[in-house]
């Protein structure tokens, strides 16, 4: 029993330090011995369509018009598509308000969805590049073009930008704190991967696809994993470009944070079942580095939760047989009423914890959440309506 425990805790030891730390630092032995010169043209100037996603968006979606007229790109080589996934507040009347300015509404009746309604815009779209945004997401004026300099490369079908948060003015000091850490940390990978191979996955308030490679998804398939992945089985490459940056708001909660992670997963793992053809990027025989990408960054990811579970329940156990496994514990013991107190600050009390506190309790939290959306996955459930997270 007890070497049962032993191969079991260090199994699951092994593979939560593969993901969090050896597959990181893997990546960046690749970056430094893999040199390889950036090709990309300041002065490539393609035509571009700015796809915006808006539901119910009156508080923000003027301000995101806005903020689009301005972006530094020819205005007749900019068309600026704002989809409407059957709004009941003013966000119709709002973008309706800017046709004299080019701007275009493009309404989905009856909720279909994200996806659907991005399948629905990208038809009317006349730019060679497609680029995806959210209401809620603001670009630097030098984004698209940040973007769109990659694809002078005849090789590269997707280029992702960089999203960074900042807490707003009524938040400010309740944010997320741990959703900023966690995207720092994702940005590396992806910066890592992307020159590794291909970046895995994109963000969907800012990342840009060649038009000719667009591909209508099932409307319960998360578009910002399954669209970059479909651009590399169709043999291109998914470039991160971290100085194309947007900016949004942290959620206000961890809570609100989790219940997006959840549908993401959920909606992804779904996605690669749905689609037996994306099992195949999995392949690293067929597809060399990417495939261990896509295992080691999302896959094994996402069962994070299982690993945590197991590496615990089979460290008490051999606690008294060494005293490795006993520090070990108390360790453990420690990080989780870490994590409790941070539930304690934000569920009961409402108010921010410490950082580290903050920090084990989003942790444990978006563990929890990865894990739950793979259940629903397995179990053939999938949450396909969107709802924006504010």
């Amino acid at each position: 029993m007890i070497v049962v425990s032993e191969f079991i805790f260090w199994i699951s030891f092994s593979f939560l330090f593969y993901i969090y730390f050896l597959y990181p630092l893997l990546l960046g032995i690749l970056f430094f011995a893999r040199k390889k010169p950036v090709s990309f043209d300041e002065t490539y100037e393609p035509s571009v369509s700015l796809i915006i996603a808006a539901y119910n968006e009156e508080a923000v979606i003027g301000s995101k018009i806005e903020n689009s007229l301005k972006l530094d790109y020819p205005t007749n080589k900019l068309e600026i598509l704002v989809f409407s996934d059957a709004s009941s507040d003013r966000t119709d009347e709002i973008v309706k308000s800017y046709s004299d300015r080019g701007v275009k509404l493009v309404r989905v009746e009856g909720r279909r969805g994200k996806t659907f309604c991005q399948n629905e815009a990208a038809q009317t779209a006349s730019g060679e590049i497609l680029i995806f945004s959210d209401a809620n997401s603001m670009y630097e004026t030098d984004a698209p073009r940040k973007l769109v300099r990659h694809f002078v490369s005849q090789h590269v079908g997707c280029v992702v930008g960089e999203l960074r948060y900042r807490h707003s003015k009524e938040e400010r000091g309740r944010g997320v704190a741990g959703e900023g850490i966690y995207w720092r940390y994702e940005q590396l990978i992806k910066r890592l991967e992307s020159h590794a191979s291909s970046a895995v996955g994109a963000n969907g308030s800012i990342y840009a696809i060649r038009k000719r490679l667009f591909e209508a998804l099932p409307s319960d398939a998360v578009e910002d994993f399954v669209r970059p992945l479909k651009v590399v089985q169709k043999g291109y490459k998914v470039v991160y470009e971290p100085a194309a940056v947007t900016w949004e708001e942290t959620a206000s909660t961890s809570a609100k944070e989790s219940q997006r992670r959840v549908r993401i997963v959920n909606q992804s793992v779904y996605s690669l079942i749905k689609d037996k053809s994306l099992l195949n990027l999995m392949n690293p025989l067929r597809y060399g580095l990417f495939g261990i990408q896509l295992w080691s960054h999302k896959v094994l990811r996402w069962l994070s939760g299982i690993f945590l579970l197991l590496f615990i329940g089979f460290n008490i156990p051999l606690v008294g047989h060494s005293v490795i496994y006993t520090v070990i514990l108390a360790g453990q013991g420690i990080f989780y009423l870490l994590a409790l107190w941070g539930l304690l600050c934000e569920g009961v009390r409402k108010r921010q914890a410490p950082r580290v506190v903050h920090f084990a309790y989003y942790f444990c939290l978006s563990c929890y959440a990865m894990l739950k959306g793979v259940f629903k996955a397995l179990h053939g459930g999938t949450m396909s309506t969107w709802e924006p997270n504010r």
